[in-house]
């Protein structure tokens, strides 16, 4: 008896840890649930691993699922330049392709509200809406992606599906940051620094990595080619930009670093997958996308459709993939509609009204 009331407060505080331990496996669980799993693409031991958890895949399937296609009516029977007015970039569609592209922008776009979002019903040849003139822009600007970005969309091609997802706006776009004037406050200059935001995962890091890289054409790098002093203009704090682009592209394709990098040498384009020559097309892309046709609309937008700095809404990588490595996961959408993979060829006799 007095063996057992000597040991019981060992035994209860053994107990009690236990019990502890086990408490905090159980809320640590409850993270990441269930347990992520990881893909080697890699030597065993070099660290090329994806990692990918079971619950936020099938979020982001749901989200990149391809919408119904409506069938080719076929390219028999007059034009739509022939039909209607003021058709400057498909006139050479018959007019069944012409209303069937026209429906299915109308469900990619704005299911809602239907033709009326771009057009001034009932005069589907009046321009005063700048959204139809948005629109014929975007035509062309998917019309290019696809006939001369194949280095990075390749066969599957885009349509306006890939970024809108059924909403007016894609959900995923970008402004250029308000910077706080010098001496605004006693910390300075931040660089859009230490403002956690989700563009780069609430991290400290710069939170507008795309101006300078999606809209100009920094060097994307985190050292420089030669040592100092002389040609390395490559800074810690230069550095931390290409941190905030990477992390960006990281979260917005639903992969590691390791997708595009090899861990032997981050910067060895030798010895790193063949994913990175397809981001590398892919950041100039964007930028094409963004100095060509989204900023030559800065005229068209009207002022509550623009950013604190009064520019237009851009693209990033986030925009089509949506956390997707490849967007709608792979889904070739462009090979239904054969109207968006090339620039068409206007009939002479289009009005211009």
């Amino acid at each position: 008896m007095n063996t057992f009331i000597l040991n019981t407060p060992q035994w209860v505080d053994r107990l009690a840890k236990c019990f502890g331990l086990a408490l905090i496996g159980l809320a640590l669980s409850g993270c990441e649930r269930p347990s992520p799993e990881s893909v080697q693409s890699g030597y065993r031991g070099t660290g090329m691993v994806q990692v990918y958890n079971a619950r936020l895949l099938e979020a982001k399937t749901e989200v990149n699922q391809p919408p119904f296609v409506i069938p080719s009516p076929g390219s028999d029977g007059p034009k739509a330049s022939q039909a209607y007015k003021n058709v400057k970039v498909l006139g050479n569609l018959s007019v069944g392709e012409f209303n069937r592209l026209m429906a299915s922008m109308s469900s990619w776009v704005a299911p809602q509200e239907g033709c009326a979002y771009c057009h001034a019903l009932p005069n589907f040849a009046d321009d005063s809406k700048y959204t139809k003139v948005v629109a014929r822009k975007m035509i062309q600007m998917t019309q290019h992606i696809n006939a001369d970005w194949k280095p990075h969309v390749a066969e599957t091609g885009v349509t306006c599906y890939t970024c809108h997802r059924g909403q007016p706006v894609p959900s995923a776009v970008w402004f250029k940051s308000d910077p706080q004037p010098k001496a605004a406050n006693f910390i300075g200059d931040k660089a859009g620094q230490n403002t956690p935001s989700p563009v780069v995962n609430l991290s400290s890091l710069p939170n507008d990595p795309f101006t300078p890289f999606l809209l100009g054409d920094e060097k994307i790098r985190v050292n420089g080619p030669t040592a100092l002093p002389s040609g390395n203009r490559q800074s810690i704090k230069q550095a931390e930009w290409t941190y905030g682009l990477m992390t960006h592209m990281s979260t917005s394709l639903g992969v590691n670093c390791t997708y595009c990098h090899n861990t032997q040498s981050f910067q060895s384009w030798e010895k790193s997958p063949p994913q990175r020559t397809t981001a590398w097309h892919g950041i100039r892309m964007a930028r094409d996308l963004n100095t060509s046709y989204m900023e030559s609309l800065t005229d068209v937008f009207p002022d509550h459709r623009k950013g604190p700095t009064g520019d237009v809404p851009k693209l990033n990588c986030a925009t089509c993939h949506q956390g997707a490595y490849k967007p709608l996961n792979g889904a070739q959408m462009a090979k239904d509609f054969p109207e968006l993979q090339k620039p068409a060829l206007l009939n002479t006799k289009v009005s211009a009204k």
